[in-house]
């Protein structure tokens, strides 16, 4: 009997799936295909490696928009103990359908929107890896920040310029909403970046694949909502000295004051932790 890994290198290759299925890349559903089975299996490589595992056993994996399957074949060699994969795009139903025959009961398939799915892992450890339709990639982002302490692991691709946003530091141009979000939940790390040329179409724009490792202490729903009504407010008019941009907060001076943040400041001078600090107080005040 042949192990996962056999099974799925058995398949025939990504181009020949993509002809044999005649699928082309929707730009309304922001697909650019991943074609190239060494990268697809360097991503899950890197990510395994940076988090000292060796592979998904005991694991749920959860993969949005798997497209033609690169990823996917990649995954299934790590051997979880289940993948979900998420695909809106009824063309690419079949060939997910062509996987499971050969994967036995490890696979699901749901056809739908993963903005609107509930992500219930049925293991201790959860892992969401995805090439992103770039035209979602923030909202489901934020969405898992939500509820991060579900899963041990997020690696996703973004475009390079978003990726650059989330791990940006204070006194950039690129520091915002995101960056705060993104790092008060997570320990991130950039694991490669790829040229348009890897995909099919080719993009006008770098890639970068990015880790997401929950932090211990991982922020309740409602701090992440507390903060991402200040960090718009505050970031709606980034050029403003806080005092201004945050005025419409009840006693945002006196808050500021005792937690010693100049309201002088602007918005990229502040660190995540002191944005936190301000909404906690916001919310206890």
């Amino acid at each position: 009997m042949l192990s996962l890994p056999e099974v799925i290198s058995s398949l025939p290759s990504l181009k020949a799936t993509v002809d044999a299925h005649n699928l082309m890349a929707a730009k309304s559903l922001g697909q650019n295909f991943l074609l190239d089975q060494n990268i697809t299996d360097k991503i899950i490589r890197c990510s395994l490696s940076q988090q000292e595992l060796s592979n998904f056993h005991g694991s749920h994996v959860y993969e949005i928009g798997p497209g033609p399957g690169g990823l996917t074949r990649a995954i299934l060699k790590a051997e979880p103990n289940k993948l979900t994969v998420i695909e809106m795009d009824a063309r690419c139903i079949s060939i997910m359908e062509d996987i499971q025959r050969k994967t036995e009961d490890i696979m699901e398939i749901v056809n739908g929107d993963a903005l609107k799915y509930e992500f219930t892992p049925q293991y201790r450890a959860a892992h969401i890896i995805s090439n992103l339709p770039y035209n979602i990639s923030v909202p489901l982002l934020i969405r898992w920040l939500n509820q991060i302490s579900e899963f041990k692991s997020l690696t996703l691709m973004f475009q390079k310029e978003v990726a650059d946003r989330i791990l940006s530091s204070t006194h950039t141009k690129s520091y915002g909403r995101i960056s705060i979000l993104s790092q008060l939940q997570c320990n991130i790390t950039r694991l490669f970046d790829l040229s348009p040329e890897c995909f099919v179409p080719a993009p006008k724009i770098w890639s970068s694949v990015l880790l997401f490792q929950p932090k211990k202490n991982a922020l309740s729903p409602k701090q992440i909502s507390q903060l991402e009504k200040l960090t718009s407010l505050a970031f709606s008019a980034r050029r403003k000295m806080i005092r201004q941009s945050l005025k419409q907060i009840p006693n945002i001076e006196e808050i500021c004051q005792t937690l010693g943040i100049a309201t002088t400041a602007r918005p990229e001078e502040l660190s995540p932790q002191q944005f936190l600090s301000i909404a906690n107080a916001i919310q206890n005040y």
